[in-house]
């Protein structure tokens, strides 16, 4: 239910919804993961639909295959495969990780993330657990990659200070990170709001 303007619900429509609609198409889920536009389903035995900004109806992502995570954010989507990270969609910060800032329409590989076991999507940034380590790459005008600078990044950074990692999450806006660590939660990106929790 809700905003239906890019055919994000799936219904294949583009009816607002005031009430749940099935999504047509898709059975099976085991996790799902809405944007900005577009939603995306990972389905038993490691494929992937997405529906909304591209497709009114849910079609599959081609050249995946073992996702075990998904996660989607404004332009783009990310999924944790088994040799490591794959993302499409919108690029202009390099939030795909492939080196390049050029938008891609099928998933491309991001660069030096192997065994990662979760991945999240942000404001034109992306970042995945790896050993609990956190490594994040795209925008960084805020802090939001956590190297210690506001450079942007066309490839995987690694987080400075966070170790044990067991989750993340990304916020919406200009864009900030939190992960769940031994003991705690440590945050780090845009503080404007007070939403890093650091008084």
């Amino acid at each position: 239910l809700g905003a239906n303007y890019a055919g994000q619900l799936g219904d294949g429509t583009t009816e607002n919804r005031l009430t749940p609609v099935d999504v047509v198409g898709v059975d099976n889920i085991t996790a799902i993961a809405a944007g900005n536009a577009h939603t995306c389903a990972l389905i038993t035995g490691g494929r992937v639909k997405c529906w909304g900004n591209n497709s009114l109806t849910p079609v599959e992502v081609v050249g995946l295959s073992d996702v075990t995570s998904i996660a989607a954010g404004d332009w783009n989507t990310c999924a944790v495969v088994a040799d490591g990270v794959k993302c499409w969609g919108g690029n202009d910060y390099g939030q795909l990780g492939d080196g390049t800032t050029v938008d891609s329409l099928t998933p491309v590989d991001v660069i030096v993330v192997n065994g990662a076991t979760t991945v999240v999507v942000g404001t034109q940034y992306s970042c995945a657990v790896v050993a609990g380590a956190v490594k994040c790459w795209g925008r960084n005008d805020w802090g939001t990659l956590g190297d210690g600078t506001r450079q942007s990044k066309l490839t995987a950074v690694d987080v400075v200070g966070v170790s044990g990692a067991k989750s993340i999450t990304a916020g919406s806006g200009y864009g900030f990170t939190c992960a769940i660590v031994s003991g705690g939660v440590e945050c780090w990106g845009d503080n404007s709001g007070g939403q890093l929790g650091d008084g």
